[in-house]
């Protein structure tokens, strides 16, 4: 290549590296400037990766609640369960590492991560044994944090838990180029940004979360929207989640947790009896039970039925 065809081609690569920054640079401005998730109640955990939002809200024995491990997810999905249950327990949602209105560093993210920060997090704030409430993939969170602080555990319940095969995904080589593509600071990005897009939100919202596309309201979106693009490097947990970093097989931690373990499952979902039942082929004590409406999201679609369930086990 000869000199001016060099500078041509250097010119042409920064001239489109300048435009797609910028393009980054309005999408996270866009996304985030309505301020949908702004709590002014919310509280502040400093712990050793970052600071993690978290709120407080009730009297009583301390219940928390972890939010789907997902980029687009954040403490705000529980918001219509707080409110009853805070008469009885006291309510702890958390936003972890990465997500949503937490400090999103530029790290890799792990089972083992997460394990710690929800260990550590009951110790310093709560301080007391806590039942924990997850949905979907974070349920091996808890799980594995359980079998190594059971200390700091009480009752545990899942919703629609990932399944242990899912939950026992390794990065494979293809996962492994993934990740390193998206970390790329402009090209990573962009990449991001396309996968977290509104529509294609909306289209996870339809097509997984709710059984009913009509209950699906403009300001849910919209604050999905802006919960995966938030914070200093949003995509960093999402390559770490997409390409498994955050898996870890669960088999040996379900056989030695002796605490209380309930399963909800959404009677709408492929396959969700089957894989409750393999959880119970581990550790036999476990309960499960079916969610007669909803898909994947039943506590935003149908928070009623959410609710009985949750009484009724939490019950004294």
């Amino acid at each position: 290549m000869n000199k001016n065809k060099l500078i041509t081609f250097l010119s042409l690569t920064t001239g489109a590296a300048v435009s797609i920054s910028t393009i980054n640079k309005y999408i996270q401005i866009h996304a985030t400037n309505k301020n949908l998730l702004e709590n002014t109640n919310a509280l502040c955990y400093k712990w050793r990766l970052g600071n993690i939002h978290y709120t407080k809200t009730g009297n009583g024995k301390p219940l928390l609640f972890i939010h789907d491990l997902n980029s687009i997810s954040s403490g705000f999905e529980w918001n219509l369960l707080v409110h009853v249950l805070s008469k009885h327990f006291t309510v702890y949602t958390i936003d972890l590492l990465g997500c949503g209105r937490s400090e999103k560093p530029n790290i890799t993210y792990t089972n083992y991560l997460y394990v710690q920060l929800i260990s550590n997090f009951i110790q310093s704030v709560i301080g007391k044994r806590t039942d924990i409430i997850t949905c979907r993939s974070s349920a091996s969170i808890a799980l594995m944090a359980c079998s190594s602080n059971p200390e700091l555990f009480n009752r545990i319940l899942l919703i629609n838990p990932d399944s242990i095969l899912t939950c026992s995904k390794i990065p494979g080589k293809s996962a492994k180029l993934y990740k390193f593509i998206l970390d790329l600071p402009i090209l990573g990005t962009l990449i991001y940004h396309i996968s977290t897009s509104k529509k294609v939100i909306q289209d996870l919202l339809v097509k997984e979360y709710f059984e009913n596309p009509f209950s699906i309201k403009r300001i849910l979106l919209d604050e999905y929207y802006e919960s995966s693009h938030l914070g200093d490097s949003p995509k960093s947990a999402f390559s770490s989640i997409t390409c498994h970093y955050t898996k870890c097989n669960i088999i040996n931690a379900l056989k030695k947790i002796d605490n209380s373990i309930y399963i909800l499952g959404s009677k709408h979902i492929q396959g969700m009896y089957e894989r409750l039942k393999e959880f119970q082929e581990y550790n036999p004590a476990i309960e499960i039970g079916m969610i007669e409406k909803g898909l994947y999201s039943p506590q935003l679609e149908h928070p009623e039925e959410i609710l009985s369930a949750i009484e009724m086990y939490l019950s004294d």
